[in-house]
């Protein structure tokens, strides 16, 4: 499998999506965003460890690390390998004596855990092909100064350009409630504003 590694490129607050969170990750060797709607939990777990904040007690995800490292294991990396009506899936690959196992997840809580393993975030390249999109000159520049901070532990305010992956992020996360109620009319219309918004014509 092609795989692309990836970088967090920020968190906002996505209103429109019912309080969840766009996830941007952003291409470690190129400008590719991908977006991502995520939970306020999984939100504030992962925005919680890049600030380096520790809880008074362990979150699911600090236990999690804590079961494998317990267990003398490592994770190696973790993937968002498939993308199946507007919904990712991950694998998160652990090796424990010396065997390598792949863990299906969500990939909030994929995520969550390889930022308190440091372990390598990557995306199948199908994936990024299918839902990242590269932005407009002025924006990939933005990338390139300076990464974009968090702020607390329930908030990240990306700067400018993340207003658009936002809304994004936003109508993919509607998309998906779309196919699923099966509205397909209001579907191919949320789709062609996708499609407009990442500059792709039919």
């Amino acid at each position: 499998m092609d795989k692309v590694q990836v970088e967090i490129l920020g968190l906002s607050s996505s209103p429109s999506a019912g309080g969840a969170y766009a996830l941007l990750l952003k291409e470690a060797y190129g400008i590719r965003r991908l977006p991502i709607i995520i939970g306020s939990f999984e939100a504030q777990s992962i925005a919680l460890e890049i600030e380096g904040i520790k809880p008074p007690r362990p979150l699911t995800h600090d236990l999690m690390k804590s079961l494998i490292d317990n267990l003398g294991g490592s994770v190696n990396e973790i993937i968002i390998d498939e993308l199946k009506e507007n919904t990712f899936y991950a694998k998160i690959i652990i090796e424990i004596s010396g065997m390598t196992n792949e863990i299906d997840a969500r990939p909030s809580d994929a995520i969550a855990l390889a930022v308190r393993t440091h372990a390598t975030i990557y995306v199948a390249e199908s994936v990024m092909k299918a839902a990242a999109f590269v932005p407009s000159g002025e924006e990939a520049e933005s990338d390139l100064s300076e990464e974009m901070p968090f702020e607390n532990e329930s908030e990240v305010s990306p700067k400018k350009p993340v207003s658009k992956e936002t809304k994004i992020a936003s109508l993919m996360d509607k998309l998906r409630e779309a196919v699923e109620k099966e509205d397909y009319e209001r579907a191919a219309k949320i789709r062609d504003e996708i499609n407009r918004l990442k500059g792709i014509t039919n």
